[in-house]
């Protein structure tokens, strides 16, 4: 049981809309782990300016996850942002470090996190993603930073994105190999030809059941990791073919945790209690 009083440090999640957010439940699990005096809300919220305002002006109000639609709108309001968040055009954590705001993005640190933690290599791999998305364009970026892969494609549905996100990374990147291409497309020589896959389309997301992949899971081999960003559900249909096809998979969930692990060591200094987390999680999926 959290006793909220004077010095009690205040984190939140703003966005809109925020009622389905599960940074409550998992940072409040983790600071009652370790029985830190923290409580992490959630803000819907339109005015980022007079939230950032107020953040500013409460000593106690240590950190903010910044959600849809607000990442790239908080940039003006914060004294600081990271290179890699600078480069990517968005921001997905503040914390008050002082009298300054530092904004950072721990989407694409998170989703390697949960590579790593899988035992799976991206160095010197074919690396397909499927969307052309923020969050997409946020591991993309990351991966290009902080890894070697042996070629990045990502194949999107919207061409005026894709084309802006190809050109932001071959801009910044011209070291790397890039392809591109389009899910409407005949994409299945893509998917036999990259050994890391990495769905960010709503595709098998629940209430999106219109929406498919379209290609073949006979094509997946025990040769093939899968992630897929999605956790409602926990095992997307993608998820179940490519474990039947002896797939390495990494859920939704692993990187959505990841990223909150990230957040939750900046703000406290801790080290996060991962397995709390992730049963709280867990549990509220159920």
């Amino acid at each position: 049981m959290i006793n909220i009083d004077v010095n009690t440090k205040l984190c939140a999640v703003i966005g809109h809309p925020v009622r389905h957010s599960l940074s409550p439940a998992i940072h409040n699990a983790g600071f009652q782990s370790l029985g830190l005096n923290y409580v992490y809300l959630a803000f819907d919220i339109t005015d980022v300016e007079s939230c950032l305002r107020g953040m500013r002006a409460m000593d106690n109000f240590r950190g903010i996850s910044v959600t849809i639609p607000h990442k790239e709108a908080v940039i003006p309001f914060l004294d600081e942002i990271d290179p890699v968040a600078q480069k990517i055009g968005s921001v997905n954590t503040i914390t008050h470090e002082g009298d300054k705001l530092v904004g950072t993005i721990t989407d694409g640190i998170g989703t390697l996190n949960a590579f790593h933690r899988a035992g799976v290599d991206l160095n010197n791999k074919k690396i397909l993603f499927l969307g052309a998305g923020g969050a997409v364009r946020a591991v993309a970026f990351t991966f290009a930073e902080k890894v070697q892969p042996q070629q990045i494609t990502i194949l999107g549905r919207t061409p005026t994105r894709l084309e802006r996100l190809m050109n932001d990374l071959k801009k910044v990147y011209p070291h790397i190999k890039f392809q591109q291409g389009y899910l409407h497309e005949n994409f299945e020589p893509y998917i036999s030809s990259h050994e890391i896959i990495i769905q960010g389309t709503p595709a098998g997301m629940a209430g999106h059941s219109n929406e498919k992949l379209n290609f073949s899971y006979n094509l997946l081999t025990p040769q093939h990791t899968v992630l897929d960003m999605i956790y409602r559900p926990l095992y997307t249909e993608l998820l179940q073919k490519a474990e039947s096809k002896g797939c390495k998979i990494i859920t939704g969930i692993e990187m959505l945790l990841e990223q909150a692990v990230l957040q939750f060591e900046l703000w406290t200094g801790c080290s996060a209690p991962l397995d709390i987390m992730r049963k709280t999680v867990e549990k509220v999926l159920k």
